[in-house]
């Protein structure tokens, strides 16, 4: 199979590898297509290790393994593939966790499909398992929980906005750029959802969240999630999140997040928790439970799967990169650039040179 590894200098090479076989618990899927994300230019460069560094999976279940009970070959899925693990998603064939692979409906594009995993899984661990007190979707609040979500055109940020929906969390106060046209079609401002531009400058931004925040209910607020987690982000939100209930989660890890107060909880949102089974919050220290971050991602994959056969859940928009394989460098240089904005960069693996059309559904 034909599949690109991606230096520490972004330049990509198209290798012949063999097609992985799964473990046991794993799932085998014949990528249709690849999403990307901005860590996938990140880990090359940090590491200085060249790899397959693609997590989001689309396509078809090419095998199984001998425990796998929810998929077969030829179902149409899309899944999370294990970070820093050999099988990504940016090769003919890639390797994922049944648990973190679900099914995706007929009227699903592969390509909405691979714009999915990685960016609402981290907004899902973000709200629900790292803040404390926020509800679930299917119990969706009653009473006004104001939110805070900075970068709220950014994949991750706009997965919060349509989970905070979904759990009714309101009102949101939404930070944007370049995609606040975006942002204005996920918002309900018949709820007191607001965008501010952070584009206007720090202090101009610190004085309208001010202001935003003395007209939600209780004149205060208590969470913040911080999608972008640099460029003056966590310090901006410090200065109005509530000193004594205040609750921020932040996405980007082994950052020097001192400048946040000691007096405002915060933590790291790690997506590969779902993997892992990290839970920073030692939930299950705490309880005893013999369930943790493993089985909550399981548990939403299957959700965000039903979501979009039943129309209220959606992926992200997406721009097909030319090329297949071969137009991963150009657009993880575009990421690193800051370049994309409201869109993920997506790759279909039969525009690749030497990669045969996909025939079948």
């Amino acid at each position: 199979m034909k599949e690109a590894i991606v230096q520490p200098d972004l330049k990509v090479d198209i290798v012949d590898s063999e097609i992985p076989v799964p473990k046991d618990d794993e799932v085998v899927t014949k990528v249709v297509v690849s999403g990307s994300n901005p860590k996938d230019w990140k880990r090359p460069v940090v590491s200085k290790q060249a790899m397959n560094s693609g997590d989001d999976i689309a396509g078809v279940v090419h095998q199984v393994g001998r425990n796998v009970y929810e998929f077969k070959p030829g179902d149409r899925v899309a899944a999370f593939h294990q970070m820093m693990a050999p099988g990504g998603s940016f090769a003919e064939y890639a390797v994922s966790w049944a648990h973190t692979t679900f099914h995706i409906p007929n009227h699903t594009s592969f390509e909405e499909a691979a714009s999915i995993p990685l960016a609402a899984m981290t907004a899902a661990i973000g709200l629900y398992q790292r803040f404390e007190g926020l509800p679930l979707p299917w119990h969706p609040t009653t009473k006004p929980i104001p939110l805070i979500i900075y970068g709220a055109a950014s994949a991750v940020g706009a997965y919060a906005i349509k989970l905070a929906q979904l759990s009714n969390i309101h009102p949101l106060i939404c930070i944007a750029g370049r995609g606040i046209p975006f942002v204005e079609s996920l918002i309900s401002p018949d709820k007191g959802d607001i965008i501010l531009d952070y584009r206007s400058g720090s202090e101009k931004l610190v004085t309208d969240l001010k202001s935003a925040v003395s007209k939600v209910p209780g004149g205060k607020i208590s969470y913040a999630f911080d999608a972008i987690s640099e460029h003056n982000s966590f310090q901006t939100i410090s200065q109005v999140l509530d000193h004594e209930t205040g609750q921020i989660t932040l996405v980007l890890p082994g950052k020097d997040y001192s400048a946040i107060p000691a007096s405002i909880a915060q933590t790291t949102t790690f997506v590969g928790a779902v993997h892992a089974d990290v839970d920073q919050q030692q939930f299950q220290k705490a309880t005893g439970s013999k369930t943790g971050n493993t089985d909550f991602g399981y548990v939403m994959f299957r959700f965000f799967g039903r979501g979009l056969a039943e129309g209220w859940f959606s992926g992200h928009p997406t721009e097909v990169v030319a090329g297949g394989l071969g137009g991963i460098g150009g657009a993880l240089k575009d990421l690193k650039e800051g370049k994309a904005s409201a869109v993920k960069y997506v790759f279909r693996l039969e525009e690749t040179e030497g990669v045969e059309r996909y025939r079948t559904n």
